[in-house]
């Protein structure tokens, strides 16, 4: 591509796809192998240059993706919809539509499968340096009205207002600064017991960083990301949903507390997108134990997003980068007390409402013990395994987690 960029012309927008072009010829085959003729037909064109090709080859795999329970989707159908998108991104990008672009790629991103991610990856780079190229911003207008620092908000009860009162006079989770690694391992780590730590996050660039709407608006504007609509997971109401960056800053702003709220949740926003990876930095204590991170995610809302009282399998520090939240935790002897989910899939998570317990049918939860704390600011929480926790947004917040396992763990 010629080094004068945008002043070719929108023909001069163009990515590479390296990894697509060397595995094309296999990953057709297996395509072919289950049944994908027609999808096969569609991606030939679309290579050669037919925009709607790429669309109709995307709506086929996509179909593919919703057949059925997501775990019982070919692994192929995946692969074939990240070269859909990539088809369809190219002419979006040659066309200079750079929005509809990275839409495309990030579902490739979340949808698709891990065979192109690379290609996926570098096409996400080339597009988005190429809009902060050419974006033009109306930043007169915002001089005179900027909006507040993210995770400002002042709350007259620091306590979730619906919990029970013995949220107030319960062990509070003991806080440590200047923890040594040696001392995290020996007195919170083997024994398993969690602990607050008030000031391993001082270096991240997210610390101020993410305080800037602009900051996050260029970084990650018109980025798709999937949400939670809804009070938690467990609810009848709740539902999920694909919307940009953009968007979802603008539903925090509304704060809006009712039952259609919006939260980023445990998304692996950090793998999708670099430029706000190298704000954060994977703390010393992830590796004590000898094991590996297992998964790095992304918790962003506005007050009064909840995480419904659930366990987790590994090692896990919360780490608040802005704002606040309020965290009640539950040892890991006490599963039968919390009267967990029969079903498989919510196994993890107890039928008890802790903002309504209903204490008829949940009797041994009343008196249990049980350690909280408001996570501030520049604050991280070590979870350990198997430890229930219930956790309620009192600000705007933005956490970071990090599950690791030790080295005895698969």
């Amino acid at each position: 591509m010629s080094s004068s960029g945008a002043k070719d012309g929108p023909s001069s927008y163009h990515f590479e796809t390296p990894l697509l072009d060397a595995e094309l010829p296999s990953l057709l085959h297996s395509i072919c192998e289950h049944g994908g003729y027609a999808y096969i037909s569609m991606a030939a064109l679309a290579a050669a240059g037919d925009s709607h090709a790429a669309e109709a080859a995307s709506e086929m795999a996509w179909e593919q993706l919703h057949s059925g329970p997501w775990h019982s989707v070919l692994p192929i159908w995946r692969d074939a919809y990240s070269m859909a998108c990539l088809y369809m991104a190219r002419f979006h990008f040659a066309g200079g539509d750079f929005k509809e672009a990275l839409r495309v790629l990030d579902m490739g991103v979340i949808m698709g499968g891990p065979l192109l991610r690379s290609d996926l990856d570098s096409a996400i780079a080339k597009v988005s340096a190429a809009a902060r190229v050419v974006r033009v911003l109306d930043v007169a207008e915002k001089d005179d009205q900027l909006e507040p620092p993210l995770g400002c908000e002042e709350r007259n009860n620091e306590v979730p207002w619906n919990l029970p009162v013995k949220a107030l006079t319960n062990k509070i989770v003991a806080k440590m600064s200047a923890l040594s690694l040696e001392g995290f391992l020996r007195e919170y780590f083997q024994p398993g017991f969690p602990v607050i730590i008030s000031d391993g996050m001082a270096h991240w660039p997210a610390r101020t960083k993410w305080k800037n709407m602009d900051y996050l608006q260029k970084v990650a504007g018109d980025r798709t990301i999937p949400v939670e609509v809804g009070k938690n997971y467990l609810r009848p109401e709740w539902k999920q949903e694909l919307i940009t960056f953009s968007e979802f800053l603008v539903r925090i702003q509304s704060n809006n507390r009712s039952d259609d709220i919006t939260y980023l949740a445990q998304h692996p926003l950090f793998d999708q997108i670099d430029e706000l990876r190298k704000d954060i930095c994977i703390p010393d204590y992830c590796f004590v134990g000898g094991g590996e991170l297992r998964s790095l995610n992304a918790w962003f809302g506005p007050p009064g997003t909840v995480t419904p009282l659930h366990h987790d399998p590994h090692h896990n520090i919360l780490a608040q980068v802005l704002g606040k939240k309020y965290v009640r935790l539950y040892d890991a002897s006490l599963c039968e007390e919390l009267y967990p989910y029969t079903e498989t899939m919510l196994c993890n998570s107890s039928q008890v409402d802790l903002d309504n317990i209903d204490e008829k049918e949940f009797p041994k939860v009343v008196d249990l013990d049980f350690v909280d704390c408001i996570l501030e600011e520049g604050e991280m929480l070590y979870i350990p395994p198997k430890w229930w926790h219930y956790v309620r947004s009192l600000t705007t917040s933005f956490s970071v987690s990090f599950w690791w396992n030790n080295c005895d763990e698969n």
